[in-house]
């Protein structure tokens, strides 16, 4: 398999696995959603690692296998492209990716669904697609501009260069820069953590974030507002609140 759903301890780790560089064929793109769809289903999956592996996250799409579309094969699998990334920045857990190398194209794209990103001083992230005569196809165009401003996607994507992790830090395009041989040390840190917290509350505070994002202000403080009131339901919620008035902030265990 192209792609691998390896859990331990709350914490599922979908590892990119197609020597040399990580391409992203159709192969790794449908497996892709369907371990991103398990991973969401998986109650022993509390938080999930995107991971390539020591030496590159992804470079991006399968171009050999791409020049041989023409338009109407595009037309079809176009959209099948987009799924198999939505359903990944769909899984409703914490997603942190840990990036090493290059994350290109499609990489760059598999990058932005995650929650988090910590790269390694060694990654270089871009969007080149223009430099193929195309433009980003997996959700580029979009969640780019969503998180680091139009402006600076549009020189991204406009130029096709690529950014090293210092500048990547420095625009918004990851959140975190260590050694790169810790970067997954550093990724797992971090789902492990939130893999220990309480998962309905994670749920619904990503849910209110990126659903929100995706409207007006009015309608995303009724999701929210949904959604905190629905807490109250839960065994979580009673948990963290009576360890709070018991024994202090942080100590609550949640089931």
């Amino acid at each position: 398999m192209t792609v691998h759903l390896e859990v331990a301890e709350g914490v599922g780790t979908i590892r990119l696995d197609r020597p040399p560089m990580n391409a992203l064929d159709i192969a790794v793109q449908d497996r892709l959603k369907e371990l991103a769809e398990e991973a969401a289903g998986r109650d022993d999956v509390r938080a999930v690692i995107l991971y390539g592996g020591e030496k590159v996250f992804a470079a991006g799409a399968d171009i050999k296998e791409m020049q041989a579309m023409d338009h109407a094969a595009m037309v079809v699998r176009s959209r099948a492209l987009q799924d198999s990334f939505s359903a990944v920045a769909r899984i409703p857990k914490p997603v942190v990716a840990a990036v090493t190398g290059y994350a290109l194209g499609g990489g760059c794209e598999l990058a932005l669904c995650a929650d988090y990103r910590i790269a390694g001083e060694n990654a270089k992230l871009g969007q080149p697609e223009i430099l193929l005569g195309v433009i980003p196809g997996a959700g580029g165009t979009q969640r780019l501009s969503r998180l680091i401003g139009p402006s600076k996607a549009k020189d991204l994507i406009f130029t096709g260069r690529m950014v090293k992790a210092d500048e990547a830090l420095a625009l918004g395009l990851v959140d975190r820069v260590v050694p790169a041989d810790e970067v997954y040390k550093a990724a797992h840190e971090w789902a492990a953590k939130l893999a220990q917290g309480p998962a309905i509350a994670l749920r619904a505070a990503k849910e209110s974030i990126d659903a929100g994002l995706a409207t007006d202000l009015e309608t995303g403080l009724a999701i929210e507002r949904n959604w905190f009131a629905g807490l109250f339901a839960t065994e979580d919620r009673e948990r963290g609140m009576r360890s709070f008035v018991e024994e202090g902030p942080g100590k609550a265990k949640f089931v």
